[in-house]
């Protein structure tokens, strides 16, 4: 086994009364590939700085091997002392490199990244600002390189070409991030931080749900066995303590750190429940788009674009920073008018908007008053009064945080914050502009399964292209050639269809072949066939997945019967894969069917 490179032994820290870890052990050798999992305020970040020498340790150690190079990306970097992004890039080589050729290194490394080096730091914008930091963190060409949230605020040509320079990066790398694919394909290892402890598994990130599910279904039964326990114990305790109390006492400790155990035992560690009130139903037609377009001086937008939603619709927007796709939802929902073609609405349309900037937030409010501007200590959820502070719990918010003012919450809680102010608001047209920026995964999931089951409208625009994938059935692009077209699915269907589209266009790129030569053969009956009877077979499987799901879903299933658990889960995994399948197959067939002009 390699040495390492970067160690922390016995290491424990707190802020205030948590602990963020305690007694910690890891190591880093040249090559590893680590993600760094856990909640938000969990203290991924506190530890990246640990790793980093940038946090002191409460006790234990932190190892470094000499003349060892570390390079450190915070999520939110500093530009102070710096008018340029050259300035702030060089300023990260050490000050035996040449003035000169610290220039061309940052010139070069800036250019990769697609940056003007002359960008002044102020003012940026989050992409901007990301892929700066990004080129001083890579510009050292460190031994160890420790990426906090790399992809926040890029798109999504910027978080491909981001996997393609880990993929080539020589040195060690831990990296913590939402964005599920670009985890999956870096890591090779997972340390995930949970309740203060780190547990590891030799396996990347692709393989972290399955880990994390037998590592808590191992905890559960160890928590019924514990519970088993302190029962015995209470019965004991219950039938003479008092008699025997001077030469009990150890057994009597024993109950209390029993007990401790089980009050400090979070096990799924709460959830975030982001219901969501329709309100009043809209009709079936949303929007409908014809013809429009918009420009800004020379700048073209959006030229000639039509679409229409109805209800129920989830489209996802993509497209580079600064396409213009903020600027085409005004238009789609009526803030904007286009210079040209036209915007229908629906009717009995109540919109709600997550802005990616936050501004409905106040800093020197606090999340109670954020979510009871009128005063008093009640939120009106679904048609239902909840107090506020239990409504923040459902958001993963301590009770203290309820009056902490928002300036000085994460960006992953104020979002959530915010999340939580629009989903309890009656809507039927939900706009989500940039939604996945500083949530943890666990958030993620919710949302996502909210938006699976709200009865309105939903219009996201995301980089994060696993949320794309789970979230969308539609996905209007941005393409690189100017136009905006609308495709099905999400963005692992865009690239589909559009690597369909591409021999298309070859072909009537080339010359005109002789109207002799036979014609193209038409889509075979027994194809059509094929493809009428998916849909259906395609929703039997849904149904029996969710059917296993919910046996699974079942407290007392794994301890009843731990054999019969796993094989469930198992036929659970074999219907994905086969409903997984079928879906490609039908999107083989609709293309097909397209091209053959039925």
């Amino acid at each position: 086994m390699a040495p390492p490179l970067l160690a922390l032994r016995s290491a424990s820290l707190g802020l205030g009364r948590k602990r963020l870890f305690d007694q910690l052990d890891v190591s880093l050798a040249k090559g590893e590939r680590v993600c760094l999992i856990g909640r938000n305020g969990a203290g991924k970040s506190t530890l990246l700085k640990v790793l980093a020498g940038m946090v002191e340790l409460d006790s234990g150690e932190r190892f470094l091997q000499p003349r060892t190079g570390v390079s450190y990306l915070p999520q939110e970097p500093d530009f102070g002392g710096h008018a340029t992004a050259l300035s702030f890039v060089a300023a990260a080589l050490p000050e035996s490199v040449d003035p000169p050729l610290r220039k061309v290194m940052a010139e070069a490394v800036l250019g990769r990244l697609g940056m003007d080096p002359e960008r002044p730091t102020a003012p940026l914008s989050g992409g901007e600002a990301r892929r700066i930091s990004l080129a001083a963190a890579l510009v050292v060409e460190p031994d160890v390189l420790l990426l906090d949230e790399p992809t926040n605020h890029l798109d999504i040509a910027s978080i491909e070409w981001l996997e393609t320079e880990l993929a080539a990066f020589q040195g060690a790398l831990v990296i913590i991030s939402h964005d599920r694919r670009l985890l999956a394909n870096v890591s090779a290892v997972t340390w995930w931080l949970d309740r203060a402890k780190i547990r590891v598994h030799d396996r990347g990130f692709a393989d972290f749900e399955n880990w994390s599910e037998q590592v808590l279904a191992e905890e559960e039964a160890n928590l019924y066995r514990l519970q088993k326990r302190i029962e015995a114990e209470e019965h004991w305790l219950h039938r003479g303590v008092t008699a025997r109390r001077k030469r009990n006492m150890g057994r009597l400790r024993r109950l209390q750190d029993l007990r401790q155990q089980k009050r400090s035992w979070v096990g799924r560690t709460g959830s975030v429940d982001l219901r969501m009130d329709a309100g009043q139903a809209s009709g079936t037609l949303v929007i409908e788009a014809k013809a429009i377009s918009k420009r800004f001086g020379e700048r073209v937008i959006v030229q000639d674009f039509s679409t229409r939603i109805l209800k129920g619709d989830r489209v996802g927007l993509i497209g580079p920073n600064g396409v213009g796709k903020t600027t085409l939802l005004r238009m789609l929902t009526g803030e904007l008018e286009p210079d040209s073609g036209q915007v229908r609405l629906g009717t009995n349309l109540t919109l709600a908007r997550f802005d990616q900037t936050r501004a409905q937030l106040d800093p020197d409010a606090t999340p109670w008053t954020t979510l009871c501007p009128e005063g008093g200590d009640q939120v009106n959820v679904l048609g239902r009064w909840q107090h506020v502070v239990g409504y923040l719990r459902s958001f993963l918010f301590e009770e203290e945080q309820a009056r902490t003012p928002i300036r000085v919450l994460s960006g992953g809680e104020r979002n959530r914050l915010l999340l939580a102010k629009i989903l309890a608001a009656p809507s039927n047209l939900l706009v989500l502009d940039e939604p996945t920026n500083d949530l943890d995964m666990d958030t993620l999931d919710l949302l996502q399964e909210t938006l699976d089951g709200y009865e309105g409208t939903v219009l996201v625009v995301s980089h994060d292209r696993d949320f794309l994938d789970r979230v969308a059935t539609s996905t209007i692009v941005f393409e690189p050639d100017g136009t905006v077209q609308e495709y099905a699915g999400g963005y692992s269907d865009w690239l589909v269809q559009r690597a369909a589209q591409e021999p298309a266009a070859a072909s009537r790129a080339a010359p005109e072949k002789p109207k002799s030569e036979r014609p193209k053969r038409p889509m075979e009956t027994r194809l059509l066939r094929e493809l009428e009877r998916l849909p259906g077979k395609m929703e039997a499987a849904t149904a029996e997945i969710a059917r296993l799901e919910e046996k699974l879903g079942q407290a007392d299933f794994y301890l009843k019967d731990p054999d019969g658990f796993a094989k469930v889960n198992a036929s659970v995994e074999a219907k994905r894969a086969e409903l997984a399948a079928m879906e490609e197959r039908w999107l083989e067939l609709e293309t097909m069917k397209e091209a053959a002009g039925l």
